[in-house]
């Protein structure tokens, strides 16, 4: 059985599950799919053509399937897919997609901590970590057991590798990665996720490899493709595939290495003026 608070606005043709709490002041609204076992404490809003799976938490003033923040929105039906055991902290905010008929879509046992923002058309795969005021723009794609530290921003289309990890502050303008430690303003990659690798239960020789791999691509005087070239010759393995392919695929390119500072970190000449 369902329990919904008195105070709680449950929309037309909303489905819901089994077991579920709706907690005083929440907001559904019509054509919504609810799976069981969700607890939506105080104050949470969902918005139309959203749907959540099972055992999730949302917890008070969440935002999730409300309107893009796209100037080009033209009020279209979109959609906002949710998976199943996720923790949705406080003021969270989840927007739906922009186009017709497109979706933002965030997977299962994903931990959003309070006032994460979601934007329209991202991907979030499964048991991601978005730390308090980490902020994805539209279309950004974060992949399974990614973190983004608080206070993170990443720019629209860029997309987060599998168990990357990005430090805290860092502005994040190209993809990074799988298996990477990234940080600055701009990001940079600064090595690997060696602590992350080991929980995740990888063997020995797979973090040699990828540890090979990422020597290949930051630490030595190959570009790119030439370093792609030489981790497929010389390295084997499910993940290095996982890596060579990411990389092949990005479209804004890669975060470069911290040899490699940018502009903006490079200290300039400062002309000095003299009393005459």
């Amino acid at each position: 059985m369902n329990k919904i608070h008195s105070s709680a606005i449950v929309g037309k043709d909303v489905r819901l599950g089994e077991d579920n709490e709706i907690g005083p002041g929440c907001v559904i609204e019509d054509g919504v799919v609810l799976g069981s076992r969700n607890r939506l404490w105080m104050n949470v809003y969902v918005g139309p053509g959203t749907t959540i799976g099972d055992s999730n938490q949302i917890h008070m003033g969440a935002v999730i399937g409300h309107l893009p923040q796209d100037a080009a929105f033209t009020g279209e039906p979109t959609f906002t897919k949710i998976g199943s055991r996720n923790v949705i902290r406080e003021y969270v905010t989840i927007h739906r997609g922009t186009k017709p008929d497109s979706e933002t879509l965030i997977g299962d046992e994903n931990f959003l901590m309070a006032n994460a923002h979601v934007g329209h058309n991202c991907q979030v795969g499964n048991r991601a970590t978005l730390v308090n005021l980490a902020t994805l723009a539209g279309h950004c794609v974060v992949e399974d057991g990614a973190v983004l530290s608080g206070m993170v921003v990443v720019h629209q289309f860029c997309r987060i590798g599998r168990l990357a990890i990005i430090s805290g502050l860092s502005a994040v303008n190209k993809d990074v990665p799988p298996f990477m430690l990234c940080g600055g303003r701009p990001a940079v990659i600064q090595g690997l996720n060696v602590v992350g690798l080991r929980r995740a239960g990888f063997s020995p020789n797979s973090r040699e490899g990828i540890h090979a791999a990422y020597k290949l691509l930051y630490r030595s005087d190959l570009n790119v493709s030439h370093a792609l070239e030489m981790i497929q010759k010389q390295c084997h393995g499910e993940e290095l595939t996982q890596l060579v392919r990411f990389i092949q695929s990005a479209k804004r390119g890669i975060c470069a290495g911290i040899q490699a500072e940018p502009d903006t970190l490079r200290p300039r000449k400062v002309r000095v003026l003299r009393a005459r």
